[in-house]
């Protein structure tokens, strides 16, 4: 075939390529979700608790006013391993990404050969040359792989921002477990001391015989009990520093200071709607590109059963010490095309297709459950907040109470109207009281953490 003739076949494979099919989209969200959750009527408010009206809103750890927390964060989003992990597979993702795309585009590579020594003077062939290559993209089957490779990265960009968010609430929790420990260990040191008192009060009773050794005792044994307390509260605490600073990238000696007070509880968090969570979550967004991905995937192979068509063009020079070649026309080129259509491959091509449905599916169930799991963190949050906010309004009522009921029966044993068991019953009432209370209040902010995490809002301005 002359030149003409190769330019006009060249020109025609490349318009042919050009006219070639367009790809289908993937699947919209909305058609995800029917899909993936069938069963779930979306409600148009929530039903776990009371939640305040308004959009989500970003910027929840500010919300908090604890400067030191929020240093602490920053740190960790520059060195917790966990993200720095997430990072490099978000680079790799980015990677494959580009190299999926580069397929488009002719390939071009340069080769050489030397031929080995003959004779006496060494000498031998040599050859050298450009070759090209490009892939008609007629079926998509590249583009598919392309697009695929893209979703794939915007799914793993998702992940990072979800494991940011992940990471920060993390960090915010087991701050606010510390500071709780703290409050439980002055907790305490408080019913010590008054364990403490009452030993010396009962070895008073004892000297001028209104008393016993078996007060003595009991009133001993209740202050090493309360030491006991203390030392666990403590040890609580080392391992909620520790998880702090392993979180922030340091290492874990538990000197970090969280303080020794729990903040109050900022004020109410508007919510949105039910029907607007999906569309908000990273991790929910990051299921439904994995659709995306695996519908392309299921293109890609079904675009493989087809013909493939490639434009080839070379030209190299080729010169000998030991012959004269007879062609001297260096360099030579030419252009060619070259066609493969499968015709037998004992099923694997269409084994293929039906590996990449069969994870289009599992992506799908992956994104409903995702998706449900979102549904029920929201609501579980809610409802574990309305119940705490009631438990907290009780428990210091309780608290009080206790204190007072203290006051009366200390008064009654130094008048020798009541025994000490009294006093130490009443004791242990308003430790309990105290202790649960803290508990409550440390889970309330705990739980407020999750809400923000689970309705999508993020720990920075947005």
């Amino acid at each position: 075939m002359d030149r003409t003739g190769l330019t006009s076949l060249s020109l025609a494979a490349l318009l042919a390529a050009l006219a070639g099919c367009a790809l289908k989209p993937p699947p919209a969200p909305q058609d995800v979700r029917a899909q993936a959750l069938p069963n779930t009527q979306i409600p148009a408010l929530w039903s776990g608790g009371p939640a305040a009206a308004g959009e989500v809103q970003g910027g929840w750890l500010a919300s908090f006013h604890q400067p030191e927390l929020e240093k602490l964060v920053v740190e960790a989003m520059a060195y917790n391993t966990d993200l720095q992990v997430a990072a490099a597979r978000m680079e790799a993702a980015e990677a494959s990404a580009r190299a999926a795309g580069a397929k488009l585009y002719p390939q071009l590579n340069l080769a050489g050969h030397g031929g080995g020594k003959s004779g006496g003077d060494g000498s031998g062939t040599q050859m050298i040359g450009l070759f090209a290559n490009w892939e008609l993209d007629l079926w998509g089957r590249v583009r598919s792989a392309r697009a695929a490779a893209g979703a794939q990265y915007e799914a793993t960009s998702l992940d990072y921002q979800y494991a940011r968010e992940s990471i920060a609430a993390m960090l915010a929790k087991s701050w606010f477990l510390a500071q709780q420990a703290a409050v439980q260990y002055a907790i305490a040191g408080d019913m010590i001391a008054s364990s403490n008192s009452l030993v010396e009060l009962s070895r008073d009773r004892l000297r001028i015989g209104k008393g016993d050794d078996y007060d003595v005792t009991t009133a001993e044994a209740s202050a090493l009990a309360y030491r006991d307390i203390q030392l666990q509260a403590e040890s609580a605490g080392q391992n909620a520093r520790r998880a702090i600073e392993l979180l922030a990238g340091r290492y874990p000696s538990a000197t970090v200071n969280p303080g020794t007070a729990l903040p109050p509880l900022p004020g109410p968090v508007p919510a949105g709607l039910p029907s607007q969570l999906l569309e908000r979550r990273y991790d929910v967004r990051a299921a439904e590109r994995r659709v995306a991905a695996a519908f392309y995937r299921t293109e890609e192979a079904q675009a493989a059963r087809l013909p493939a068509i490639s434009l080839t063009a070379s030209i190299n020079t080729i010169s000998s010490d030991v012959f004269v070649l007879q062609d001297r026309n260096n360099p030579i080129w030419g252009l060619g095309a070259n066609l493969l259509v499968p015709i037998f491959n004992a099923g694997a091509l269409q084994a293929q297709v039906d590996v990449r449905t069969a994870d289009q599916k599992a992506a799908i169930a992956e994104y409903g459950r995702i998706g449900a799991r979102a549904f029920g963190e929201v609501e579980g949050a809610l409802a574990q907040s309305f119940n705490l906010d009631s438990r907290a309004e009780v428990l210091l009522r309780t608290v009080r109470a206790n204190e007072s009921a203290l006051g009366y029966v200390r008064v009654r044993y130094n008048v020798g109207n009541a025994d000490q068991r009294a006093v130490q019953q009443q004791l242990l009432a308003l430790h309990a009281a105290r202790t649960t209370l803290a508990q409550v209040q440390a889970e309330r902010l705990v739980q407020r953490v999750n809400l923000y995490l689970a309705l999508g809002g993020g720990f920075e301005q947005r």
